[in-house]
């Protein structure tokens, strides 16, 4: 069955609320709009608007109420329409949901998954633009999960439901469009674990979201070149699969990754410490990483695109580490 990754995840949702009642979701335009990215299309006319609830433009307002409907037994997925945004429910997501479990003594739980658009890549400026995944993935409490394939975006969002702690599902704006086909006998799946995309001797490329489809053809390019590059897409960016990325860069001894954060502070320096305090003894050369300009987002398309990693820059950065620049 081919998907696109927007399908995957609109099924994915019709799946859950034809399972469970305690399932609905709310947010910005997700009913009669379809949504802004057009992920809950046809889903209000489908099944209704007490389970596909549109809400006044208040972030923290209705990351709140998703919040209250998580603590009395609902599984609400609030959508929040891109993570720029996201940053009006900081005080819901960070002061609450991540912390009244521990707060509680464990008497709370708050079984939530906020969804939203993340990246960049489609002109939509600097307001709409950033990746903020890195700020999530500090925060203990929540776990944050980027798909970055069209499996993935169909099979996540269960798991995601029936874990009893709030869960951020970040998509990245580019990744809808791509289509996939899948298998038909899939189901939920880990989101604690990394995947590798593409096995390879030489380099580890680590990579996550919308960065995957960008590494993983670089590292067609670089196999032109007789480089033989091993992808991981890490799927969880909290929890971070330590296990699988050491595995892979004890082998291969070099490493790059990529994230479309920007550099400072970026996800990318988590993933860099990580792999030395675990295998500082087993690299050959020093890591390196391939990340956005440290500029806001620009609305041209010429400047949108020097401004991100592209897949020129991660070969650059891949033969650099191997001494072939």
């Amino acid at each position: 069955m081919k998907l696109t990754y927007r399908e995957a995840m609109r099924e994915a949702m019709r799946e859950a609320m034809q399972k469970d009642p305690r399932v609905f979701l709310m947010g910005e335009d997700v009913g009669a709009y379809g949504g802004c990215y057009a992920v809950s299309k046809g889903l209000m006319a489908e099944l209704g608007p007490e389970r596909i609830r549109d809400t006044p433009l208040s972030e923290a307002g209705f990351v709140g109420a998703g919040i209250g409907a998580a603590l009395v037994g609902m599984r609400p997925i609030v959508e929040v329409m891109t993570v720029n945004f996201s940053l009006l429910a900081l005080d819901q997501i960070v002061n609450n949901a991540a912390t009244l479990r521990h707060m509680s003594g464990g008497q709370l739980s708050v079984p939530l998954v906020v969804r939203m658009a993340t990246g960049a890549g489609r002109q939509l400026a600097a307001q709409h633009s950033h990746s903020f995944e890195n700020w999530y993935a500090h925060v203990p409490g929540l776990k944050v999960v980027a798909p970055a394939t069209v499996e993935d975006a169909r099979w996540m969002l269960w798991t995601a439901l029936e874990d009893p702690d709030p869960v951020i599902v970040f998509e990245h704006v580019g990744l809808y469009n791509r289509s996939e086909e899948i298998g038909e006998g899939g189901g939920p799946v880990d989101i604690t674990r990394a995947a590798v995309r593409r096995q390879g001797d030489d380099i580890t490329l680590v990579t996550y979201g919308g960065s995957l489809p960008k590494t993983m053809e670089a590292a067609e390019v670089l196999a032109g070149q007789g480089i033989g590059c091993e992808v991981i897409d890490l799927r969880s960016l909290r929890p971070l699969d330590v296990d699988t990325i050491a595995r892979s860069v004890t082998r291969t001894r070099r490493a790059v990754v990529v994230d479309e954060g920007w550099r400072t502070g970026s996800l990318a320096a988590e993933i860099m410490a990580t792999i030395v305090e675990r295998g500082f003894w087993s690299l050959d050369a020093p890591l390196a990483r391939v990340c956005t300009a440290e500029v806001p987002i620009p609305y041209p398309k010429h400047l949108e695109d020097a401004a991100l990693p592209q897949v020129a820059g991660i070969v650059k950065a891949v033969r650099e580490v191997l001494g072939h620049a």
